[in-house]
C-alpha cells in the first residue's frame, strides 16, 4: 500500500502502482460493478468475457464485476451461478480473460433483500427486519439466527469458488439498501437479538461474513467494501454513522477498501447514479469526512467521475486511493489507455442519463447512449471495416444519428458528404444540450464531428437541403437522418392555433433563452413526452418565469426515463416550485384572444382550473417524422435509408444505434 514512481503520464497520480493484499496494481483506476445481464442462465457467455476482457485490455487496474449469484435464490436472476460448482469452468474462463491483462478481478458479493427496483413486489425477499421496501412495498421475511448463517455460509462457499478459480478477491456491497444496508441501518434493523441495536451488532452480520470469507480462501485473497456514505434517509445513514461504521472496519482491519455510495431503496436511489443535475464529483466532502475517519484504510471514490483530470485530482488530493469508474468505462473501455497516453480528447464520454441502468434493470443486456457496440468482441478502439465496394452516400441531417453513421460510412473508405440546414453540427440533440442540466449531451455530437473530420467526412451546412442539391453530388444511396417535428396535440382548440400565438417547446427556446430578466407571470407547458428533455424545457422556463406549471394527462412525469433520473426530475420540480396539475388537458377560455384566459380541466371533465396570471403556452409532444424528401428520392430512383428520429422518433440510444448500424450495412 505504498506509492512508488509515476509513469510518464498526463496524470500521474493516477497512473502511480498501488497494492492490495499484497496484490499489484498498475494504476488507480478501477472497473465499479455494475450488473450487465450478459449471463445466460446463469453461465458465462461469450459476451460477458468481451465485456470484461475490454474493459482489462483497455487498462483498467481493477475490474469489480457485476453481482454473482451466491444463493440458490439467485437462479431466477441474470447472474452467474456460483452457489454450486456448476460453472466453475466459466467463472474460471472470465478470470482469465481479466488477469492475463494484468488486471485483477474481483466479484461483487450482495443480495437485494426486499428492494425491487421495477413493478410489483417480491414474493420471496429477505431482510433485517420486516420493514417494507420503500419503493416496492415489498414485505422482506425477517432472517432468523439460523437463516443469517445459512447467507453467510453460502456466501462465503461462493468466495472459495472464485478463488479456486482465479479471482483475486470480492467487494462485498453493503449500500444502495441491499441486504447487508438493511442490516447496518437503524431504520430498516428493529432487531432485539445479537444483530441488532448498537452499532456493534448492526455490524456483526459484515464482520461474520468477512471472516468467513477469510476462512474460506487466505490473507492475499482481496476483500473489498461499499458501504453507505449517505444513504438519505431519515434515521438512517448519515455521513457521521457512516465515520464510525468505517473506523469499526478499519479498526478490526479485515478489508482491504472501503467505497462510499450514496442513496438507499427509496426516494434517494437517485443519489447513487447522480445524472446531468449534479455536479461532477459530487461527493467529494464525503470522501474527505471518510479520510479523516480511516486514514489508513484505502478508500475508492466512485460516482461521476467521467474526466481523467477529475480523477487524478482526487488521488493527488490524497482523499481517494482508487478511483471506480462505473458508467464512463461503459461509454468508453479505452479510457484508461487513452488517458495514459495524452489522448483524453478522443475519450468518448458518458452522458450521465443513465439508459444504461434502465437497461439492466428490466433484464436487458448492457447498453449505452454513447457507445453503441458494448460487449462486442472488437469493441476496445473499434475501427470500421472497409467496405468491399466504395459509394459516394450523401447524409442529410446533423443530428447523433447522421453523425455517427458519417464518420462510420467514410472510415470504411465511402465518399460522404453531410447537408444540414444548420450552420453547426447535433440537431435537436444540441438544442436539448443548451437547456439546464444538459450540458453533457454535448460530447456526443463533438466526439462523431471529430470522428467526422478524422475520416474526412465533407460537410455542406447553413442550407436547407432539396432534391437537386443532394443529386448534385451523385449519390448512390442516401441516408436521411433529419429528425422529427413535435405534433401539435389534438386537445388544442383549432381556435386557438388558428391565432398563431403558440408553438412547440422547441421552436419557443430561442425567444424563451432570449429573456434577460425574470418575467412575471407564469409559464404553463403542456407535456405529452414525459422525457428529460422536457423537463429540462420546464427548468429553463422556471428561470425566466416567476412561476411555472406542468400540465400532464398522465397520473405521473418522467414516466419514459430511468428511475433514477425520475427521482431526480421529481425532486427539481418539486425544489424549483414547479407545479404539476396531473391527468389534465389545457384549457383556454371560450373568449381565449380577449382575457387570455388558460388553466386546466381534467382528462374527466368537470371544471376548469385557471392559470389567471398565464403569459406563456407551449407543449412537448409526440414527434412525427421529418421523412417529406422521401418520395422524391425515391421517386429520382435513388436508394434511400431512414434512421433516428426520421426512421421512428425515440431516444439517443436508439440514434447512435441507428446510424452504427446503417453505416456497417452500405
Amino acid at each position: 500500500m505504498r506509492k512508488v514512481l509515476a509513469t510518464a503520464s498526463p496524470y500521474p497520480d493516477l497512473f502511480n502502482r498501488f497494492e492490495l493484499a499484497g496484490k499489484p496494481l498498475k494504476n488507480r483506476i478501477v472497473h465499479a460493478a455494475i450488473l450487465t445481464a450478459l449471463a445466460d442462465k446463469g453461465r458465462v457467455t461469450d459476451k460477458l468475457v468481451h465485456y470484461y476482457a475490454n474493459r482489462a485490455k483497455g487498462g483498467a487496474a481493477m475490474v469489480v464485476t457485476e453481482p454473482i449469484g451466491a444463493l440458490p435464490r439467485h437462479q431466477s436472476s441474470a447472474r452467474v451461478c456460483a452457489w454450486n460448482d456448476s460453472e466453475l469452468s466459466g467463472l474460471a474462463r472470465l478470470a482469465e480473460s481479466v488477469e492475463v491483462h494484468n488486471c485483477r478481478i474481483l466479484a461483487q458479493i450482495q443480495d437485494p433483500g426486499r428492494a425491487r427496483h421495477v413493478g410489483g413486489r417480491l414474493t420471496d425477499a429477505i431482510g433485517a427486519s420486516p420493514v417494507a421496501d420503500d419503493l416496492s412495498w415489498s414485505m422482506p421475511r425477517e432472517l432468523s439466527t439460523s437463516g443469517i448463517e445459512e447467507v453467510i455460509e453460502s456466501f462465503a462457499k461462493a468466495a472459495a469458488r472464485l478463488f479456486r478459480c482465479g479471482y483475486s478477491g470480492i467487494e462485498i456491497s453493503a449500500g444502495h439498501g441491499h441486504l447487508w444496508h438493511q442490516f447496518l441501518s437503524p431504520w430498516s434493523n428493529l432487531r432485539e437479538d445479537l444483530y441488532g441495536g448498537d452499532l456493534v451488532n448492526r455490524v456483526r452480520v459484515l464482520d461474520e461474513l468477512v471472516d468467513a470469507i477469510r476462512s474460506a480462501t487466505n490473507a492475499q485473497f482481496i476483500i473489498g467494501m461499499k458501504l453507505p456514505g449517505n444513504d438519505g434517509v431519515k434515521s438512517g445513514i448519515d455521513i457521521e454513522e457512516s465515520c464510525r461504521i468505517a473506523a469499526h472496519f478499519a479498526q478490526v482491519g479485515n478489508i482491504h477498501y472501503l467505497c462510499p455510495t450514496q442513496g438507499s431503496h427509496g426516494p434517494s436511489l437517485e443519489t447513487h447514479m447522480p445524472n446531468d443535475q449534479y455536479p461532477r464529483v459530487p461527493y467529494k466532502a464525503i470522501f474527505e469526512r471518510l479520510r479523516a475517519a480511516v486514514p489508513n484504510l484505502p478508500l475508492m471514490a466512485v460516482a461521476r467521475i467521467t474526466d481523467p483530470s477529475e480523477a487524478d485530482q482526487l488521488v493527488n488530493s490524497g482523499q481517494v486511493d482508487l478511483v471506480a469508474l462505473g458508467r464512463a468505462l461503459i461509454t468508453d473501455p479505452a479510457w484508461p489507455m487513452k488517458a495514459a497516453s495524452g489522448k483524453a480528447r478522443d475519450i468518448r464520454y458518458c452522458v450521465a442519463a443513465n439508459n444504461c441502468w434502465n437497461t439492466i434493470v428490466h433484464q436487458k443486456p448492457i447498453a449505452c447512449d454513447n457507445n453503441p457496440r458494448v460487449a462486442q468482441p472488437d469493441e476496445l478502439e473499434w475501427q470500421p471495416p472497409v467496405a468491399l465496394k466504395h459509394k459516394s452516400i450523401v447524409i442529410v441531417g446533423t443530428g447523433i444519428a447522421g453523425l455517427e453513421a458519417a464518420w462510420i460510412a467514410a472510415s470504411r473508405g465511402h465518399r460522404v458528404v453531410v447537408m444540414g440546414k444548420s450552420d453547426e453540427v447535433g440537431g435537436n440533440t444540441r438544442r436539448h444540450a443548451g437547456l439546464p442540466y444538459s450540458e453533457s449531451l454535448s460530447s456526443i455530437y463533438d466526439w462523431q464531428f471529430n470522428a467526422c473530420q478524422q475520416a474526412g467526412v465533407q460537410f455542406k451546412l447553413g442550407a436547407e437541403a432539396t432534391l437537386e442539391s443532394i443529386v448534385a453530388h451523385k449519390p448512390d444511396e442516401i441516408i436521411l437522418a433529419t429528425g422529427a417535428q413535435m405534433s401539435v396535440p389534438r386537445c388544442l382548440p383549432q381556435t386557438v392555433m388558428s391565432e398563431g400565438l403558440f408553438s412547440d417547446i422547441r421552436h419557443s427556446l430561442i425567444s424563451i433563452q432570449a429573456i434577460k430578466s425574470m418575467q412575471t407571470g407564469s409559464a404553463v407547458l403542456f407535456d405529452m413526452d414525459q422525457t428529460e428533455g422536457t423537463y429540462a424545457a420546464a427548468f429553463l422556463l422556471a428561470e425566466k418565469f416567476s412561476k411555472v406549471f406542468l400540465i400532464t394527462p398522465r397520473d405521473g412525469v418522467a414516466q419514459e426515463t430511468p428511475l433514477v433520473t425520475r427521482q431526480k426530475i421529481q425532486r427539481t420540480l418539486f425544489e424549483k416550485n414547479i407545479e404539476v396539475r396531473y391527468l389534465s388537458e389545457p384549457w383556454f377560455s371560450p373568449t381565449f384572444s380577449d382575457d387570455a384566459g388558460i388553466g386546466s380541466i381534467s382528462v374527466f371533465g368537470g371544471s376548469p382550473s385557471l392559470i389567471e396570471d398565464a403569459v406563456f403556452f407551449s407543449w412537448s409532444s409526440p414527434r412525427q417524422p421529418n421523412s417529406q424528401l422521401e418520395t422524391k428520392l425515391l421517386a429520382a430512383g435513388i436508394l434511400v435509408h431512414k434512421i433516428g428520429d426520421c426512421r421512428v422518433a425515440g431516444p439517443v440510444m436508439q440514434a447512435t444505434s441507428d446510424g452504427n448500424t446503417i453505416a456497417l450495412k452500405i
